[in-house]
């Protein structure tokens, strides 16, 4: 036999029956407490109302979580997961910041209206997604957003401003008037993005840059 052959690529190994259970159990758990949390609210929900409807054992779940907080946040981490390729990619095709905040917010406020899961779950918990933001996924995704602005400031593109703020002001607009979009009867993601993009370059205009010790 010839010792010339190349050795064959090495193929990605699938998934064990004990590893695919695993998995497959922690999505019974998400796709659970997704309904639950919809249904009754985060105050209103307890881990033995996800297990209830899992059909799993009951102490199955802490296998996978600690508790109903760890679960909302990796519900939380999810649609931060699926969120983050599509702002890069709008970051990517756009030339300008102004550019990318107006697909940012049109991403993100089209997020919410079409990606059923998530709306239904922060329709239904408004205040507590907005004090669960401090997951790794989340924070990483406003860092994310951070380092694109500094970037900007750095290429010369962007006047040199307090990124960390401008990062803080975006996310937080684009939070607070999500939660009441969803609120509406009518969503209008188009509506919702051209009032934030208008209402951040109108004021990021105003903002003080470094160096600029001009007085009005």
């Amino acid at each position: 036999m010839s010792t010339d052959l190349k050795e064959a690529p090495a193929k990605s190994k699938a998934p064990g029956k004990r590893e695919q259970t695993k998995q497959n159990n922690r999505e019974a758990i998400l796709d659970a407490a997704r309904i639950v949390f919809s249904d009754l609210g985060y105050g209103a929900t307890s881990v033995r109302d996800i297990i209830r409807k899992t059909g799993l054992a009951s102490g199955t779940f802490y296998n996978y979580f600690k508790s109903k907080e760890e679960v909302f946040e990796a519900l939380m981490d999810e649609g931060m997961r699926r969120i983050r390729p599509r702002l890069r990619a709008e970051r990517i095709r756009s030339r300008t910041f102004e550019d990318f905040i107006r697909n940012a917010f049109r991403t993100y406020f089209d997020y919410l209206a079409t990606d059923r899961d998530t709306f239904q779950v922060m329709r239904r918990n408004p205040n507590t997604v907005r004090v669960r933001m401090d997951s790794p996924e989340i924070i990483a995704g406003f860092e994310e957003i951070r380092e694109y602005i500094e970037e900007d400031i750095r290429n010369g593109t962007l006047p040199a401003v307090d990124a960390e703020y401008l990062m803080a002001s975006v996310v937080g607009l684009a939070m607070e008037m999500g939660d009441r979009m969803l609120r509406r009867p009518e969503m209008d993601p188009e509506q919702a993005s051209a009032f934030a993009t208008a209402l951040v370059l109108g004021g990021f205009r105003a903002l003080p840059h470094a160096g600029n010790t001009d007085k009005p």
